[in-house]
């Protein structure tokens, strides 16, 4: 499911580097947290809705992706995001 643009804003203005900031990985990590976050509430109502695994999984792999990334690049800032956001890992 999607998420807003406000809640959108909210979450790179947090974790972003600038208020705009769309495009640095920890924004981008909070954003597909935040809408796995709703397709997993949507897939406990709905659990044939096929499409929408699919598309949870695809969120999965791209955020663990960037996870990857970050983690190679830098270590510290890895280790702070995913404890705020409470990712396993």
């Amino acid at each position: 499911m999607t998420i807003s643009k406000d809640k959108t804003k909210e979450l790179v203005k947090e974790y972003g580097k600038t208020a705009d900031d769309t495009g640095s990985t920890e924004s981008q990590i909070s954003i597909f947290s935040e809408r796995i976050s709703n397709l997993t509430d949507h897939l406990k109502i709905n659990k044939k809705d096929k499409s929408a695994q699919r598309g949870l999984m695809l969120l999965v792999s791209k955020r663990s992706r960037l996870l990857k990334y970050l983690k190679k690049t830098r270590l510290e800032d890895y280790k702070k995001l995913v404890e705020k956001l409470g990712i396993r890992k």
